[in-house]
């Protein structure tokens, strides 16, 4: 016999990121049925429900009895790992759905897969969504950024739920329906790559900060936290700050100090670089970030190439660079330059949206783009709020960088960018990200570049032929002969 009391939601896959999101979603008053393959998990979830406040959730321990659990218009949130298993999964719970029922996928899929997957559930007479989840485990319990995209119906399905369980800002829920298709995987794809971008920049400021100005864990604590109560405030800064005061428990001084110098990927940053390649959209900052992570992978070669400059008469330059820099000038100026690279990389992720906008007909919005990212998710910062009323100043805005109230800023900050990639190089520091912010910066902002030699070059070698300043038309030169005068 069916339960009379049915589950307004389902959610397939209890992770971390599947239990806590389904016990947030009970909490918020929404009764939840859960299902996973692994019957432990199902427990573990049970019992979470009872000690976090007896929350309106039930375990289910077959995927028939679980979608059976759940009024209809069924809706169901799958999060298991990207890839064969949604589709395992998929094929599982849809054996059991009806017609009018909703797929959403939590994962960080990528966006072809989502538009694959719409199509096979239309054929089926069903809903899908490719729902991106920002904001890690405390966000998925505590309210992340939801970036719902793919069929609007299924959105309004659930648009209740999602309301109230994303973050809340002063604005609104930290949600908005993205777009059709797969526009919902392919903004928290380009999210990430922002976030790439962004841990980049901060890691380069403290290595700056480290060795140029010679500054301790605890001052660096100090720092952080009172940035993050002026225009750099973000989710990213505050937790920085929290990294460098946790004691070593294993020996002296400060765990941040023990951590092995390798970063570890999950792909969405590198999907980011081969889009924007594939768009012809230029993100160095985010490419660089990206660069960064393959050539930290390198540790053995990286301690073997120090060695051997050493040898070959490579001098370490840091210590006198050091001697002559003001700290409290070079701290400020610091500040100064990762908000300017920071503005540059946003910059990149918005063209990158763009482009891709364009190309699919999303009509992404990206103002709200930047409002629902000021909650719950990683890359949550105050000025994303200012990101947003450029977009409302002006919806065509063709880069951060000529928004007036940003171009005022990056005009007030280029003297101290500057002084610190300057410095920077001379101490031998590399800041990849922040170079490539500053040189984006300089090179869209010439009216001007040095691309006539390559036109050149590439008309006398391949015969492209190139364009003039001066005439219309489309010309090829034989430049050899009438370098060289050969008649």
């Amino acid at each position: 016999m069916e339960a009379a009391a049915l589950s307004r939601i389902g959610l397939a896959g209890l992770a971390v990121m599947g239990q806590n999101l389904a016990l947030n979603v009970a909490e918020k008053g929404f009764p939840i049925s859960v299902y996973n393959r692994t019957t432990s998990k199902v427990d573990e979830t049970l019992d979470r429900a009872q000690t976090e406040g007896q929350l309106p959730l039930t375990g289910h321990y077959t995927p028939r009895d679980f979608i059976l659990s759940i009024q209809k218009p069924r809706s169901v949130i799958i999060l298991v790992k990207a890839g064969a298993p949604v589709d395992q999964t998929i094929a599982a719970l849809s054996a059991h759905m009806e017609p009018g029922d909703t797929i959403i996928d939590g994962g960080n899929e990528w966006y072809e897969n989502t538009e694959r997957r719409i199509v096979e559930a239309e054929n089926k007479g069903l809903l899908y969504l490719g729902m991106g989840v920002s904001g890690g485990e405390e966000g998925a319990r505590n309210g992340p950024s939801l970036m719902p995209g793919g069929s609007f119906q299924a959105y309004n399905n659930i648009k209740d739920i999602v309301e109230k369980v994303a973050a809340q800002v002063e604005d609104g829920p930290c949600v908005t329906y993205i777009g059709t298709g797969g526009s919902g995987n392919f903004v928290k794809m380009v999210h990430n790559g922002i976030e790439y971008g962004d841990m980049q920049l901060i890691s380069e400021a403290y290595d700056v900060l480290k060795n140029v100005g010679g500054l301790s864990n605890v001052e660096l604590a100090e720092i952080f936290d009172e940035w993050n109560k002026g225009e750099l405030e973000s989710f990213l800064v505050e937790i920085t700050a929290d990294i460098f005061k946790v004691k070593d428990e294993h020996g002296e001084g400060e765990l941040v100090d023990k951590i092995l110098d390798k970063t570890g990927m999950k792909g969405t940053g590198k999907w980011t670089v081969q889009q924007a390649a594939e768009l012809s959209v230029a993100a160095p900052t985010i490419a660089a970030s990206l660069d960064c992570r393959y050539l930290s992978g390198l540790k053995d070669e990286r301690e073997n190439a120090e060695k051997v400059l050493a040898e070959a008469g490579m001098k370490d330059d840091v210590a006198s660079v050091r001697s002559g820099v003001d700290k409290k000038r070079l701290i400020d100026d610091v500040r100064q330059a990762l908000y300017a690279s920071k503005i540059c990389s946003y910059a990149q992720g918005m063209n990158l949206l763009r482009a891709k906008s364009v190309e699919k007909n999303w009509n992404l919005n990206f103002g709200e783009l930047a409002r629902i990212w000021k909650g719950g998710c990683i890359i949550r910062a105050v000025f994303l709020d200012r990101i947003k009323k450029a977009y409302q100043r002006n919806p065509n805005l063709a880069s951060l960088v000529v928004d007036p109230e940003f171009a005022k800023e990056m005009v007030q900050r280029q003297a101290a960018w500057r002084r610190v990639v300057g410095l920077a190089v001379s101490a031998g520091i590399s800041t990849p990200g922040m170079c490539a912010s500053l040189a984006y910066f300089d090179t869209y902002r010439r009216g001007r570049l040095p691309a006539n030699l390559v036109q050149a070059q590439r008309d006398l070698f391949g015969a492209h032929t190139y364009e003039r300043v001066d005439r219309e038309g489309v010309f090829h030169t034989e430049w050899t002969k009438l370098a060289r005068n050969k008649s």
